[in-house]
């Protein structure tokens, strides 16, 4: 079991945060999450990519939403939300799909010996300033 019922985190602008989620958790092999048959207007201003199922009674999804209090979106200072990869290239290709998409790279893809022989990672910054970690564990050489 996952620690995390879901992440969240905010958008001032959720189409263009669609944009940037489809392409970088798209690469990671996630969708966005299927809120279709639930109360019409109870997802407004939320997208969630990842597992969603049973109106969220089993869940692993990482959502973007519009802030709750009417107030701009901010990103948090020390706040970082990282995903799953399984290869390096993978780890790779978000990197390129984030910048690609309105990112900023914080840590180009690579190895992180400080951390651990095998942590391969990269980070960057959503169009929100939102900071993200992509990690790959498990290799210390490029496999496909």
């Amino acid at each position: 079991m996952s620690m995390f019922a879901y992440l969240c985190l905010g958008s001032n602008d959720l189409e263009r945060s669609g944009r940037f989620y489809d392409a970088t958790l798209g690469v990671l092999g996630y969708r966005r999450c299927d809120t279709s048959g639930e109360p019409a207007g109870s997802w407004t201003n939320w997208i969630g990519w990842g597992v969603y199922e049973q109106e969220g009674a089993i869940q692993d999804a990482l959502w973007v939403c519009m802030p709750f209090d009417g107030l701009p979106a901010t990103p948090g200072n020390g706040v970082m939300a990282a995903l799953h990869a399984t290869s390096w290239r993978a780890v790779r290709d978000f990197h390129a799909a984030a910048l690609a998409h309105g990112g900023v790279s914080e840590g180009a893809p690579g190895l992180r010996t400080h951390y651990n022989p095998d942590f391969y990672a990269a980070y960057v910054r959503d169009p929100d300033g939102n900071k993200l970690a992509v990690v790959c564990r498990g290799f210390t050489a490029d496999v496909l």
